[in-house]
């Protein structure tokens, strides 16, 4: 078996190997790999096994080298999973033995894997801070309702009888991204940039879309969804502080189901939310059920497993002043910040 990094040629093989492994993720494309690169300019090291000229594994590692937020190689990046991929638990391990390898040849502090659980010697993992909601999409618009809690379900009702209300589906970022903005930052989170959503949606194309609901003509909830093997991920949203007594964010929702479903999706990831949060709350309102997200970590000898989760009281003042920011200062700054913490 060899394992090296991915060459351009190989990215197809690669992506037909990350659709059809048991464990496989949206977060395992090889896109992610130009996203990264084009948007931060970070060092990557997409690794693949091979045998026989055959991809039998892989694990994507992302460098993120920050004074302030660590140094480490993380699978993957940006996503809220990762993690190897393998035929056989050799290869996996293989693949692992590598990373750690890869890690100390490039200096990095660290090695994170994410929603994977690692039980070689020298890793340590947490499973208390993430939580994943899934759940199946019903092709009948009808039953769909049924699946959703009768309070849960009452809400969705009542935002679709709101004529008010109106969504539109496209791939442009110009409605998305100001309200994505105004939400980080009330929630002291610095922004991503304009360059990252529009990487995303160049990169994966039809794989990537927005909609946005309205009311009265004018955008107040918008989400950024993700489709792979019959799945829909609804992964970065943006709303204004009204959406929530518009209903706006719950017809956001309900139409990206029926939008899934439109296009034979099975299944709706709700995301990952920190346990104990509001999110995690409204998910479980949802119906949805919460799954644990393990986070495996291999450190260098002496040092500690990072906590960069914004619950760290540590980060608790940072919070507190990015709040406050003018919005344009944040747009304006955030990038920089982010693109370090990955």
């Amino acid at each position: 078996m060899d394992i090296r990094t991915l060459d351009p040629s190989e990215c197809d093989d690669w992506d037909c190997f990350a659709r059809t492994a048991e464990g496989g993720h949206f977060f395992h494309l090889s896109g992610w790999q130009d996203v990264v690169t084009q948007s931060f300019g970070h060092k990557t090291y997409y690794l693949r096994a091979v045998e026989k000229d055959k991809i039998v594994g892989l694990l994507p590692l992302v460098h993120i080298k920050s004074a302030l937020f660590g140094n480490g190689l993380i699978s993957n990046a940006f996503c809220v999973a990762g993690g190897p991929l393998a035929e056989t638990g050799e290869i996996r391990d293989a693949l692992v033995r590598h990373a750690q390898e890869v890690m100390h040849e490039a200096g990095a502090n660290y090695v994170e894997l994410r929603d994977t659980e690692i039980t070689m010697d020298g890793w340590q993992t947490r499973t208390d801070l993430y939580a994943n909601f899934e759940n199946e999409i019903a092709a009948d618009s009808d039953e769909n309702l049924k699946q959703i809690p009768r309070k849960q379900r009452a809400v969705v009702r009542k935002a679709l009888k709101n004529e008010a209300l109106s969504f539109t589906i496209d791939h442009s970022i110009d409605n998305f991204y100001p309200l994505y903005a105004q939400s980080v930052r009330n929630l002291g989170t610095p922004v991503l940039s304009r360059t990252y959503f529009k990487a995303l949606l160049d990169v994966f194309k039809e794989n990537c879309e927005i909609l946005t609901v309205s009311h009265e003509g004018q955008p107040v909830s918008s989400v950024l969804s993700f489709y792979f093997n019959e799945k829909v991920l609804p992964y970065y949203t943006g709303s204004t502080p009204d959406a929530r007594r518009l209903g706006s964010n719950d017809l956001m929702y309900w139409q990206v189901m029926r939008q899934a479903a439109s296009k034979n999706c099975k299944i709706f990831d709700f995301g990952r939310s920190k346990t104990g949060t509001g999110p995690y709350a409204f998910k479980k309102n949802w119906g949805f059920e919460p799954r644990p997200m393990p986070q495996s970590f291999f450190m260098a000898k002496g040092q500690d497993m990072p906590n960069l989760n914004p619950a760290n009281p540590k980060y608790k003042a940072f919070i507190s002043v990015w709040q406050k920011l003018p919005l344009p200062v944040a747009n304006l700054i955030g990038p920089h910040i982010v693109s370090r913490i990955g």
